[in-house]
C-alpha cells in the first residue's frame, strides 16, 4: 500500500480526537436534557457543562493512562484478575502466605544473581512452557 496518498490528509489527524470529544459531549448533553430534568428536576446542560461533565466522570472513574503499570482505569481496578488475585490471597492462611512470599523472595534472589544468558535461557524455558497460554505464539 502506497501510505505518500494519506501524506496529504495528515492534517486531519488531530481534528479525530477533537471531533470525538465534541459529538461525545453532545451526545451527552442531548441524553442528559431528554431524560434527567423530567425524571428530577434537576437543571438541563449547556454544551460547555456537558463537556465539563465528561472530562469529570473520566477523571473520576477511568484514570489516566501511564498511572499504576502503564494502564488506564481506577486503582482499584489495576488489571485484569486483581480482584481475583486479592481474593486468592485472602483465602490463604497465615502459613501459605509466609510460604508464597518466602517463595518470591528466594525467585527474586535467583533472578538477580543470573547472567543475561541465564536470564535468557530462563525465558526461552517459560515460552516453551507457556506456549499455548491464551493462545499467543512467541516468536523466535
Amino acid at each position: 500500500m502506497n501510505m505518500n496518498r494519506y501524506r496529504r490528509f495528515r492534517w486531519l489527524f488531530p481534528l479525530v480526537p477533537i471531533t470525538a470529544i465534541a459529538l461525545i459531549s453532545l451526545v451527552v448533553m442531548l441524553l442528559w436534557n431528554a431524560v434527567v430534568p423530567g425524571l428530577t428536576g434537576w437543571a438541563a446542560l449547556t454544551y460547555w457543562k456537558a463537556m465539563g461533565l465528561l472530562v469529570l466522570c473520566k477523571i473520576l472513574f477511568s484514570g489516566f493512562p501511564c498511572r499504576r503499570g502503564g494502564h488506564g482505569g481506577p486503582p482499584w481496578a489495576q488489571g485484569r484478575h486483581a480482584g481475583m488475585r486479592m481474593a486468592w490471597w485472602r483465602s490463604l492462611s497465615e502459613e501459605e502466605r509466609e510460604k508464597w512470599k518466602e517463595r518470591r523472595r528466594d525467585w527474586r534472589d535467583a533472578w538477580q544473581h543470573m547472567g543475561p544468558e541465564q536470564r535468557a535461557k530462563y525465558k526461552e524455558a517459560w515460552k516453551a512452557r507457556c506456549a499455548g497460554w491464551r493462545g499467543k505464539n512467541y516468536p523466535e
